[in-house]
């Protein structure tokens, strides 16, 4: 537990900068920060893949079709649409929306996994999704009355309903890598999270072309090609977000997937949320407010209840 837990924090510390990679360069579309963020993944995974290549070729066709699977949904598509949610609406909302995540996830696998991983019945399970729930809509009511009058409402609706997408995406993400990595316990988490930079490559360097022929087609000469008015800056925000965001995060996580029951992992995505927000506020220079420190400690809170609990094996004639 202690270990998953620790393994699940390192991933959210590192998830937790792509929140704020599209405040960074807010001129860059959100395609082509999706597609550029994974290309870059795909290009670490290339060095390491030839490391691990003894284990990568012990992988079958089917392991490979999934990894390909998992890029595509919870890497290129998740990011695409909460880069583009957070260019409209702000990093505030679009984080609370996917603040959402282990309520939902939970939710989802509690009912799901019981056989495999039993079951945290909903008496237990309540205090802490409610805790978690009370914080997110704190630290959200926070943000949005800060909102400045005359604020784009169409934009933030629009980003809203963006970010939504996103958690769709992620949470089919973590349950059915979790499927895959608790049914292939033999198999290294790293070299998994290898496999999946590798499947990501080709998807991302598809879509990267293809930015680039239908941005020259269409005639987009305002926008500089191929890496945009600030080359270096999109070049380094991309490298850091490719190996600790990808990578280095994608490992920690299915470290945790490996020990923990898919219900508990899925509420300790709720790291991911608190790191975004310190370095949203990092980057905005300022200290959260009194509503936004009270959010984040009954987050936090919510979190430890929930590590508290345990899950029930279902009696056989239950699980028949």
């Amino acid at each position: 537990m202690l270990a998953g837990t620790l393994f699940a924090l390192a991933a959210g510390l590192a998830w937790g900068f792509v929140f704020v990679a599209p405040l960074l360069l807010p001129e860059y579309p959100a395609v082509l920060l999706s597609f550029g963020r994974y290309l870059a993944f795909g290009l670490v995974a290339l060095p390491l893949g030839f490391i691990d290549r003894r284990r990568l070729r012990a992988l079958t066709r089917a392991d490979w079709l999934a990894a390909l699977e998992l890029a595509l949904i919870g890497n290129i598509v998740y990011y695409l649409l909460l880069a583009a949610a957070i260019q409209r609406a702000g990093g505030p909302l679009p984080t609370m929306i996917i603040g959402t995540l282990p309520v939902v996830i939970a939710l989802v696998s509690n009912r799901r996994d019981a056989r495999r991983d039993g079951r945290l019945p909903w008496a237990r399970l309540a205090p802490s999704l409610l805790a978690i729930g009370l914080g997110i809509g704190l630290v959200n009511h926070a943000e949005l009355a800060a909102l400045e009058p005359g604020a784009d409402l169409a934009g933030y609706a629009l980003g809203a309903l963006l970010a939504v997408g996103a958690v769709a995406c992620w949470t089919w993400y973590p349950i059915r890598n979790a499927d895959w990595l608790r049914a292939h316990a033999d198999r290294s988490p790293t070299t998994w999270a290898t496999a999946q930079g590798l499947a990501t490559l080709p998807l991302a360097l598809a879509g990267y072309l293809g930015f680039l022929i239908w941005s020259s087609v269409a005639g987009s000469g305002s926008f500089a090609l191929p890496l945009g008015p600030r080359p270096w800056a999109f070049v380094g925000v991309m490298a850091v977000m490719a190996f600790f965001a990808s990578w280095l995060g994608t490992l920690c996580w299915n470290q945790a997937s490996q020990r923990l029951p898919t219900t508990l992992v899925g509420q300790l995505i709720v790291f991911e949320t608190l790191f975004a927000l310190v370095y949203a506020f990092i980057l905005r220079g300022q200290a959260p407010g009194g509503m936004t420190l009270a959010g984040i400690a009954l987050l936090v809170a919510g979190v430890t209840w929930a590590l508290r609990a345990r899950p029930e094996p279902l009696a056989a004639s239950a699980a028949h």
